[in-house]
């Protein structure tokens, strides 16, 4: 009896070996026709929409490999059929001499010679996409919102996300990477938080991102700080404060150290553990000099470690600990409407309109969507001034009241500044004095200074129209709203007028 021996596959099949070869045959040539026209595109035009470049760098890609992968399943599919008895499968056979076979080996190479030069500039683009601040910031448009919206208002505007979040060198930017598909999992189910925990843990080090612009060595001296105020009374009285910020200096080669930029000393190491994920609540402080090698621990009275207990490992301080704020800040309503006030976007004329206008601000924020905070404003300030001479003014008001919410206030995100702590200065948040309270204690009596003229002196005070209080000495500090016993800002403001 002869046995039948499978007769190779003619035409396109030959190539394909069967239809699931051919299915993958169609995806790969669709997709890399579909990919080519764009990538020309992208050249010769351009993309404006983070968007486009997934698609084109990140996707279409995608499925060329898997149509590859459908080919090569393909094939091996076919050997398989053809592994019968008296089937010997050989090796192609490639004949330089034959015309044929030449041309076709030119044409294979010059094919994926192609092939792997767009490869390569895909490869390029994907990378310079997926860095991009549009692909951070837009992508995932509800999440990033906040951050992007904040990020565009901030002095670090041109400074690419990844150069703070990532920085240089490549095993960060796969741990980036890694993270991030964590992240688009979460985007995908709906799982991510509102809103977003912060601060970010296991960011990278100050000292290999900020410091690359903003090194502890370059700071010296002091600098001055103009702070305009309204007050939240009928007039908006004006209260302006000049003083100068002792930044102070890390190197002896620019000057003496000290001023707030001490505590990133070359010289020194500043470690504390904060009992809150926020880090807002920090009972214990190590300082070490590091010529000296002395060590002084601070702690307060509730937060001695107890004998015997495991205490978590310390954080040592970095700028991030004092600057968390440096590009995503989200102000309150009386920090956005001094502002106005002093740009005249809103006018002071307007009586009690920095009371009201903060007033809706702070109701808005319980809104839903963006849609009912902008709305509930316009009704709130409204219905103050019903009759008032002027309503351009009010419209002015309500527009830019509005302005500030929408830069400031994601409801559908459950962000505002009262989520998102400052640790600049102390008026909002406690900030300086998480640590500079004067209760943080050394075993040998030695106090953490709250002095305020340790960081800042005041030159200049003027309330309304009474001439301005100077001296370059220095001034203590007049309340506008009369003497306070020494108690913290936070504990009357906290971000209100």
């Amino acid at each position: 009896m002869t046995e039948t021996i499978p007769k190779p596959p003619k035409g396109l099949s030959a190539y394909a070996g069967n239809w699931l070869g051919l299915l993958g045959i169609i995806v790969t040539m669709c997709s890399l026709l579909a990919l080519l026209l764009l990538i020309a595109f992208d050249i010769f035009v351009g993309f404006s929409r983070p968007y486009l470049g997934v698609l084109i760098y990140v996707i279409l890609p995608a499925i060329v490999f898997a149509g590859l992968l459908l080919i090569g399943a393909g094939v091996w599919y076919q050997r398989r059929l053809r592994r019968k008895p008296g089937y010997k499968p050989g090796l192609p056979h490639i004949d330089l001499n034959n015309p044929r076979h030449r041309r076709n080996l030119i044409l294979t190479v010059c094919i994926g010679l192609v092939f792997l030069l767009f490869s390569a500039y895909g490869s390029y683009r994907a990378y310079h996409v997926t860095e991009s601040v549009a692909f951070c910031g837009l992508l995932c448009h509800q999440v990033m919102e906040p951050v992007h919206t904040t990020y565009l208002n901030s002095p670090h505007a041109r400074v690419a996300c990844t150069k703070c979040h990532i920085g240089p060198g490549a095993s960060w930017f796969v741990r980036a990477k890694i993270s991030g598909l964590r992240q688009v999992y979460a985007v995908l189910t709906d799982s991510y938080p509102r809103p977003i925990p912060v601060p970010v843990e296991n960011l990278r080090p100050a000292r290999e991102t900020c410091e690359q612009c903003h090194w502890p060595e370059k700071f010296y001296g002091a600098t001055e700080l103009q702070r305009p105020h309204y007050l939240a009374d009928e007039d908006n009285t004006p209260f302006d404060i000049r003083m100068m910020i002792k930044v102070g200096g890390a190197t002896p080669l620019h000057g003496p150290i000290g001023g707030i930029h001490w505590h990133m000393a070359v010289g020194n190491d500043i470690e504390y553990r904060a009992t809150d994920a926020s880090r807002q609540t920090i009972p214990w402080v190590r300082a070490t000099n590091r010529a000296t090698g002395k060590v002084t621990v601070y702690h307060t009275a509730d937060g001695a470690p107890a004998e015997g207990a495991a205490q978590p490992e310390p954080r040592r301080m970095d700028c991030v600990d004092c600057h968390n704020r440096p590009t995503h800040i989200f102000q309150s309503p009386n920090e956005a409407l001094n502002v106005a006030l002093w740009l005249n976007r809103v006018d002071a004329s307007i009586p009690s309109i920095k009371l009201n206008a903060s007033n809706a601000l702070l109701q808005s924020a319980k809104a839903k969507s963006r849609t009912e905070g902008v709305r509930q404003i316009d009704e709130l300030i409204s219905a103050k001034y019903p009759d008032y001479q002027d309503p351009l003014k009010i419209r002015q008001a309500v527009a830019e009241t509005q302005n500030i919410y929408r830069n400031n206030f994601f409801p559908e995100m459950k962000t505002t500044w009262q989520v998102r702590p400052d640790n600049i200065g102390h008026r909002s948040w406690p900030g300086c004095f998480r640590c500079h309270d004067g209760e943080h204690v050394s075993t040998t009596g030695e106090t953490l200074s709250n002095d305020c003229n340790a960081c800042h002196t005041i030159i200049s005070q003027a309330l309304g129209d009474k001439p301005a209080t100077t001296s370059l000495a220095g001034l203590p500090f007049e309340h506008p709203g009369g003497d306070v016993p020494g108690i913290l800002c936070t504990l009357c403001h906290a971000g209100s007028p």
